[in-house]
């Protein structure tokens, strides 16, 4: 069983209902569910995933007034929930502190995006990593009635505004083509075996992340990175590619050009450059120019 199952069913069988019984009116202002950390946030979860952090539970969010006049009780509430459900308890770690149980709604997106709610400016946008998008946006929201919590999340999803996606596009545009087409065969000829595999792994966290944006996803946390890529409904191919990088006797330099022409491809598909430059520079380049913003379009190349 899946923890987002598991823990769906936790909720429908042993909360809601005597959440609505014990709390009355008050319930239709609380909203549950599962999001943020954890692999069973985004469905990545398996047998290796049950060591830590893995077991009944879930989240109720409270707007701020709201968590001030009930959310302790709230909490006991909580707390008297059975430890054990279809024969998982849940097993804790340090770092698992507030993945679960009740808390504002404020401070759950805060956590993530440093906002309590949505972010007020395309700087704000552009400081918050896709990563933690990812993770904010991610689980499901069994229960809304108030609608506050769902709010905030749509406006999240399911990408960053336009402006503030081609700002991170451009940047990993300029990563790949420094990071694999040029310093990695530079120093595959120095016999530079450490700076290469350096190399390699920048120009696939960059193009895997560039895959996400084209894509108009959010990269969850680098360990389920390409897991992540090779589900997109766009340039599946090229996430194999990057996985073929990483086998014996790969011809790497070819597929690292096989996956910026790739990338290429879908830059023209999706309006973003007319240049046929394959040196993905100048791609960045083209992006670039696509951005109205003004204080974004002047950041360097590099930002986002």
């Amino acid at each position: 069983m899946k923890g987002l199952e598991l823990c769906r069913a936790y909720y429908l069988r042993c909360a809601r209902d005597e959440l609505r019984r014990r709390f009355g009116a008050r319930a239709e202002r609380i909203a549950a569910g599962l999001a943020g950390e954890g692999s069973e946030c985004l469905g990545f979860d398996d047998e290796i995933s049950r060591d830590h952090d893995f077991g009944p539970g879930f989240c109720l969010w409270l707007a701020d007034e709201d968590f001030a006049e009930f959310g302790e009780e709230l909490r006991r509430f909580y707390a008297e929930l059975p430890a054990e459900f279809m024969g998982f308890r849940r097993i804790m770690t340090p770092q698992s502190a507030g993945r679960v149980g009740v808390a504002r709604i404020g401070d759950f997106y805060a956590r993530f995006t440093g906002c309590r709610g949505i972010p007020e400016s395309e700087a704000a946008w552009l400081r918050i990593p896709e990563h933690a998008l990812a993770a904010a946006t991610s689980g499901e929201v069994f229960d809304d009635p108030l609608g506050e919590f769902t709010r905030v999340r749509e406006a999240l999803l399911p990408c960053y505004p336009e402006d503030v996606r081609l700002k991170k596009l451009a940047a990993r545009l300029f990563a790949m083509a420094q990071a694999g087409q040029y310093n990695y065969p530079r120093t595959v000829k120095r016999g530079d075996a450490v700076a290469a595999s350096l190399a390699l792994a920048e120009f696939t966290k960059a193009a895997l992340s560039a895959l996400h944006l084209l894509n108009r996803r959010y990269a969850p946390y680098y360990k389920w990175l390409w897991r992540s890529a090779a589900e997109l409904p766009k340039l599946s191919e090229a996430a194999r590619e990057t996985a073929a990088l990483f086998e014996p006797n790969a011809e790497r330099e070819n597929l690292i050009e096989s996956i910026c022409a790739r990338v290429r491809a879908e830059l023209a598909a999706q309006g973003l450059s007319s240049s046929d430059d394959p040196f993905l520079v100048a791609q960045a380049v083209e992006t670039t120019r696509r951005i109205k913003s003004e204080y974004l379009r002047k950041l360097s190349v590099t930002a986002g």
